[in-house]
């Protein structure tokens, strides 16, 4: 008889990115609960007392088992960040009435030790909604680690952030850094702030809520790097930066306007213009992280700035404009 065959050995199934499943770890369910008084948690839960609040559990993270403590507080001590996206009265507008009309706050916003109360780097919205249904307290999620409120803005799901949001965002972090740590060097924060490209570009939304900073990213995103300089002084390089962007685009601009008046309509006119002055427009994206960029920051805004000086309209075809608009629909902005 012929030999049986073996059977094929099985394998983990992939997750939806094709990466194999991630080994248990966390706590088990029955081993989560703390209690509040024990010492993981008391300097947290003290706070909370002081402030007003009560402690309504405490528990452990079931990723990396770090302690946590659930709290009810008087709102009037729990506020955003400072550097938090601006608030959308329309979406506090709408998140109240939601919660009005289900009768109930059930998501908790999360919060961080403060000097003089709590910071909540995920929930402006509901603060504002529950400011303004006359609500007394409102339920948190207490993390001691203060510098989770720097680190918050990859969790924040609650309104999608767009690349002005993000951008500004980030930059109000780094100010408010700067004031904390000015010692403190840019590329230590590079965890924080993501991109290099939301500081720069955040100088400039500062400057102009409506900047098409979506046309400009593909450069920085290239030539943009965390600098090794001190937090106050890469702020101050970054603002210089931001306003040879800024240059550059009113250029931009007024090549638009003439495109324009020779009869295209196209709402891509000033991504063509960008994409056409890109001095690395060709210079294909590092699969590296820390890869050197193709050109300094001052070459490529120094040469973007010649480029568009002698930038011809009429070299604009409308074959330019579909292929931009196929290519890059977010362009834009």
């Amino acid at each position: 008889m012929p030999a049986k065959k073996k059977a094929p050995k099985k394998t983990p199934r992939a997750t939806a990115r094709g990466r194999k499943p991630a080994a248990a770890r966390g706590p088990e369910a029955r081993d989560s609960v703390l209690d509040p008084s024990g010492n993981d948690v008391s300097e947290l839960a003290g706070q909370v007392e002081r402030h007003g609040g009560a402690v309504v559990g405490a528990y452990r993270d079931p990723f990396a088992g770090q302690a946590l403590v659930l709290a009810s507080l008087p709102i009037k001590k729990v506020v955003a960040t400072p550097f938090q996206r601006d608030l959308s009265k329309t979406h506090a507008t709408r998140l109240a009435d939601a919660i009005g009309a289900a009768g109930l706050f059930l998501d908790p916003v999360i919060a961080v030790p403060s000097s003089d109360g709590f910071w909540s780097p995920n929930g402006r919205h509901r603060l504002e909604a529950a400011r303004r249904l006359g609500m007394r307290s409102v339920t948190a999620l207490l993390v001691p680690d203060e510098k989770m409120a720097y680190r918050i803005l990859a969790l924040n799901t609650e309104k999608a952030h767009n690349l002005r949001d993000r951008s500004l965002e980030v930059i109000r972090m780094a100010r408010q850094l700067a004031k904390e740590q000015p010692r403190s060097k840019e590329t230590e924060h590079a965890v924080t702030f993501e991109s290099p490209a939301f500081l720069t570009l955040g100088c400039a939304y500062e400057q102009r809520s409506r900047f098409a900073g979506s046309s400009y990213q593909p450069v920085l995103n290239k030539v943009d790097r965390f600098l090794d300089g001190t937090l106050p002084a890469a702020l101050r390089q970054r603002e210089q930066w931001a306003v040879r962007i800024m240059d550059v685009d009113d250029r931009v601009a007024a090549h638009v306007k003439t495109m324009q008046s020779m009869g295209m309509k196209s709402p891509y006119l000033r991504a063509v213009i960008v994409a056409r002055i890109n001095p690395v427009r060709f210079v294909p994206p590092s699969r590296k992280k820390d890869a050197a960029p193709p050109m300094s920051m001052a070459e490529a805004l120094t040469k973007m700035a010649a480029n568009v000086r002698k930038f011809d309209p009429k070299s604009i075809r409308p074959g330019d404009l579909a292929l931009v608009a196929a290519i890059a629909p977010s362009a834009a902005e």
